[in-house]
C-alpha cells in the first residue's frame, strides 16, 4: 500500500490562513546555530531545501530576533537589520523550489538570555532572573514596550520582504511574550500584569503589529507554552485561554505548541529516549477542543505512524517532527511512498542536535553525517566499482559499508560476532536505553538496501583479509577494555562491558567508578540497582555523569536514581585499591578539593574508564598492496558520532 493510502490524515493538505501545505508534516523551528555575524546563510538554505525537497508539508526556520536588546547566543540572526533580507531570499527561493511553503519564526528572548554578546540590559517585564543565564533584567517601561512592540513589526516586514509565506510568533518556551503570560515571571502591578488580559496585552498588540506587516496575504502563527512546568507558571488551563484570546483576535491562522520552559525545564522540551514519543500530546489536545483554528502538535514523534495516530485521534492538525527529520530529511517523502522501514529513525540520543547547541556548536545529528554540511557538495567517485573489505560491523564499519556501496563499490562487511552493533548492541541493552540500537539498525538496513554483503561469526585476521584480495580495506575492529592503573590485578575490579556482556555478574555492594561522565557509568550503575545490589556512583567530577546535563538526560537519571537509592559521591579521585581476603575490595579515594584521603570498602568495583583501540590488524596489513584506512575506536575510542562521521569520511574517499 502507498503512503499515501496507509497514512489517510499525514498527507491530506490543509489550508493555514492563505497558505496551503501539501501534507501535515512540519519542519518546526529549532536552533541550529548557522548564523554567521547575525545574517542567515547558504547553509540555512540548503538545511531546509533538503527537508522540503524531502516531503515536509510545511517549514518554519529558526528565530529571527527583533531586537539589539536581545541576543541570547552568538549565532543569532538578527532579524531587526535589513541587511538580512538578502539571506531570506535565498532561503525562501531554496524551498519554494520545491513546492514547500516556509514561515519565519520571530522572537524576543527577554528575560532567558544574557548581556554577555549585546552589552545591554536584558529585558523582561519583572526584575526575575532566570535561572540558567542568573542574571537580573531589566523590568520593561512603557516607551520599551513599545519599542517592543515595533520591533516585531519591522522583522515581520523584512520577512515579508524576503519571501516568507507567513510569520510565527514564538511565545512559548524562550519568548520576552512567554514571560509576560506566564505569573511565574511577570509580577507587574500596571496594565501589562496582574490578570490574564493584562498580561495577554503584549501579545495582542504584536498580532495587531505583525498582521500589519505582513498583510492579508500570508499566514501568521503564535506558539503557546501549554504547560511551563514551573512552580507558579502558566498550567494548561490558562493556556486554553489564551489560544481562545489568540483566534478571538481574528488576525491568526494557527497555534503551535510546546512545553516546559528552555531554561528552567528544557529536558521537557526537546526529551530524550527515556520520554515516551507523544508525551506532549495533551497540550494540542486541550487547545484543539477550544478553538477552531489549526493546531500543531510537538513531542518526539519518531516514524509516520505514530504522526498518523495522533492526527486521527484528533489530537492535532498539523505533526511537528524536527529531530525526525534532521535524522532522515527525506522521512516524508519516503513514508508517502510506502517506505516508511527505510526512514533512518532518530535516536533521541540529543548528542549531536541538542548537545551541540548547548557548546555553541552547529548542528548536527548521530547518525546523518550531512546534517549541518548539506552547504557542501561531497565528491564524484575517481573510481567506480572497488572491492572493499570492511572488518567491523559497528557504527563506523556499517557507515563505511553503506556509504561506499552507494557510491558505486562493490561492499563486505566482516564482522567477528553473531550479529552487527559493535559496542552499540551493548549500550542499548540497559534500562531504558534500547532506542539507541536504532543507529546501527538503521545503518544494516541501507547496507542492505545498497548490496552489502554482511558476514558475522567471522574473525578476520591478516591471512584472511589478504586472501580477499581486496582494493580497499577498511578497519572498524573498535576498542577493548583495559583496567585502571590502579586496579593491581584485583579480580573484582571489572569494566562496565563486563558487566554488560556477562563476563561479570557483581552483586551486592558496588562501586562504580564514572571517569567518562557519560551513560557507561549511569546506566550500568541501574542496571546493577535494578538487579539488586547497592551502588555507589563516584566520580573526580564536581557531578556524576555531566555530559547528560547536555544532553537533557540528567533530570530524568537522577530521578531514576534516587528511585533505585543509588547514591552519588563526587571529588574522588581513585588511588589505588587492595583485594580482602573474603574477595572483597578496599577503595584508597582522594577527596582532592581537600587532599583527604578515605577508605571505601564494596564487594565489586565496576569501571567506566577510557579504553584502548582494537588496532592490532592496522600494524598487521601496513605495507600491504591495498589501501587501508582506520574508523572509529580503533584509532582512538570516542562516542558513536565520531565513529560514524569517520565512517561516512571514509566512504565518500573510496
Amino acid at each position: 500500500m502507498s503512503g499515501q493510502g496507509r497514512y489517510r490524515y499525514l498527507f491530506s493538505p490543509l489550508r493555514i490562513g492563505p497558505v496551503v501545505a501539501r501534507n501535515r508534516v512540519v519542519f518546526s523551528a529549532h536552533l541550529t546555530n548557522y548564523a554567521e555575524d547575525g545574517h542567515p546563510t547558504e547553509q540555512h538554505a540548503a538545511y531546509y531545501a533538503a527537508r522540503a525537497a524531502g516531503g515536509a508539508g510545511l517549514v518554519i526556520t529558526e528565530e529571527h530576533s527583533t531586537h539589539p536588546t536581545d541576543w541570547p547566543y552568538e549565532k543569532l540572526i538578527h532579524g531587526f537589520h535589513r541587511s538580512v533580507i538578502p539571506g531570506y531570499r535565498r532561503i525562501t527561493e531554496a524551498v519554494h523550489a520545491h513546492g514547500t511553503p516556509i514561515f519565519a519564526q520571530i522572537n524576543h528572548n527577554g528575560g532567558q538570555a544574557s548581556s554577555m554578546y549585546s552589552r545591554l540590559p536584558v529585558w523582561a517585564p519583572s526584575a526575575v532572573p532566570d535561572p540558567m543565564f542568573r542574571e537580573v533584567p531589566k523590568a520593561l517601561e512603557k516607551h520599551e514596550i513599545n519599542e517592543v512592540v515595533a520591533g516585531y513589526g519591522t522583522v515581520a516586514a523584512h520577512c515579508a520582504e524576503g519571501g516568507f509565506d507567513g510569520v510565527e510568533l514564538q511565545c512559548s518556551h524562550s519568548s520576552i511574550v512567554r514571560g509576560f503570560l506566564s505569573p511565574a515571571t511577570n509580577k507587574r502591578t500596571d496594565a501589562y500584569g496582574g490578570s490574564l488580559p493584562n498580561r495577554m496585552r503584549l501579545l495582542r498588540e504584536i498580532i495587531h503589529a505583525v498582521r500589519e506587516s505582513i498583510g492579508p496575504d500570508r499566514a501568521l502563527g503564535v506558539r503557546i507554552c501549554g504547560d511551563e512546568l514551573i512552580e507558579g507558571g502558566t498550567t494548561i488551563d490558562e493556556a486554553v485561554e489564551i489560544a481562545a484570546a489568540v483566534e478571538a483576535t481574528g488576525k491568526v491562522d494557527y497555534i503551535n505548541t510546546s512545553i516546559g520552559v528552555a531554561t528552567s525545564t528544557l529536558y521537557m522540551i526537546e526529551a530524550s529516549m527515556h520520554v515516551p514519543p507523544g508525551y506532549a500530546l495533551f497540550i494540542p489536545n486541550a487547545l484543539r477542543r477550544r478553538v477552531n483554528l489549526p493546531v500543531v502538535g510537538v513531542g518526539r514523534f519518531k516514524d509516520p505512524q505514530q504522526a498518523e495516530r495522533a492526527l486521527e485521534e484528533g489530537h492535532c492538525d498539523l505533526v511537528g517532527v524536527v529531530r525526525g527529520q534532521i535524522a532522515d530529511p527525506d522521512f516524508a517523502a519516503k513514508a508517502r511512498a510506502g517506505a516508511a522501514t527505510d526512514i533512518r529513525t532518530c535516536l533521541s540520543c540529543n548528542q549531536e542536535c541538542v548537545g551541540r547547541m548547548g557548546l555553541n556548536r552547529w548542528l548536527g545529528c548521530i547518525e546523518n553525517p550531512r546534517a549541518g554540511k548539506e552547504s557542501t557538495a561531497l565528491p564524484t567517485p575517481a573510481v567506480r566499482g572497488r572491492r572493499v573489505l570492511v572488518v567491523g560491523g559497528g557504527p563506523a564499519g556499517l557507515q563505511a559499508a553503506a556509504v561506499a556501496a552507494r557510491r558505486g563499490h562493490r561492499v563486505t562487511v566482516l564482522e567477528e560476532q553473531p550479529r552487527t552493533g559493535g559496542q552499540v548492541s551493548v549500550a542499548a541493552s540497559v534500562p531504558s536505553r534500547a532506542e539507541f540500537l536504532d543507529v546501527v539498525r538503521n545503518l544494516a538496513a541501507e547496507c542492505e538496501r545498497h548490496g552489502v554483503e554482511i558476514r558475522t561469526g567471522v574473525r578476520a585476521d591478516a591471512t584472511l583479509i589478504r586472501a580477499e584480495s581486496p582494493d580497499v580495506v577498511v578497519l572498524a575492529t573498535g576498542a577493548r577494555p583495559q583496567a585502571p592503573h590502579w586496579a593491581g590485578g584485583c579480580e573484582r575490579v571489572v569494566d562496565v562491558r563486563d558487566v554488560l556482556e556477562g563476563r561479570a555478574e557483581p552483586d551486592g555492594d558496588v562501586v562504580v567508578v564514572d571517569d567518562l561522565g557519560f551513560h557507561q557509568s549511569t546506566s550500568t550503575a541501574e542496571l546493577l540497582a535494578e538487579r539488586g545490589c547497592a551502588v555507589e556512583l563516584v566520580t573526580a567530577g564536581m557531578v556524576v555523569g555531566q555530559d547528560l546535563g547536555i544532553t537533557l538526560d540528567m533530570e530524568s537519571f537522577n530521578v531514576r536514581a534516587h528511585r533505585h537509592g543509588i547514591a552519588q559521591s563526587t571529588d574522588l579521585v581513585v588511588m589505588g585499591c587492595d583485594r580482602q581476603d573474603d574477595g572483597g575490595v578496599v577503595l584508597q579515594l582522594l577527596h582532592h578539593p581537600t587532599g583527604q584521603m578515605r577508605e571505601r570498602r564494596c564487594d565489586w568495583v565496576v569501571c567506566a574508564t577510557h579504553q584502548a583501540p582494537n588496532d592490532q590488524l592496522w600494524h598487521e596489513l601496513r605495507g600491504s598492496p591495498f589501501d587501508v584506512h582506520r574508523v572509529g575506536d580503533c584509532i582512538a575510542p570516542r562516542r558513536a558520532h565520531a565513529a560514524v562521521v569517520e565512517g561516512h569520511r571514509v566512504g565518500v574517499t573510496l
